[in-house]
């Protein structure tokens, strides 16, 4: 399991990007050493595998043994999320972005997603498009 502090934050959809070899894993591949993910953003990478009915036994496993830490959302994570409900609101954020933001803030690393909605959001985290 990776002890070092995190310098990435994964958004569920930078993960599967690597995991299913879809664009944009090679901007995240050199970063799963030093990456963490959100808990909720890691039930949303299992809920994807589940939508495609392929068992997530060992997938926790897999992934901590590429270096990527699982964080815990905490209750400040959640005052957080729920402060970041108004400014992002407008480009559609859902709950699970807001944690990832959440907690490249709590970390104060950047925030790596697919999601191209996250480039039009100024709240404080640096965030990188992955493709």
């Amino acid at each position: 399991m990776n002890t070092a502090e995190p310098r990435a934050v994964l958004d569920a959809s930078a993960l599967v990007a690597v995991l299913w070899e879809e664009p944009g894993a090679g901007k995240v591949e050199p970063l799963l050493a030093c990456a963490a993910i959100s808990s909720v953003n890691w039930a949303e990478v299992l809920q994807r595998y589940r939508a495609v009915e392929v068992a997530t036994t060992g997938k926790r496993e897999s992934v901590e043994g590429l270096g990527v830490r699982i964080e815990a959302f905490t209750g400040e994570d959640a005052d957080v999320v729920a402060v970041l409900w108004a400014p992002t609101r407008q480009v559609g954020l859902s709950l699970a972005d807001r944690a990832c933001l959440a907690l490249a803030m709590r970390l104060k690393a950047p925030a790596y997603t697919a999601d191209r909605a996250w480039g039009g959001v100024d709240v404080g985290a640096n965030v990188v498009l992955i493709r």
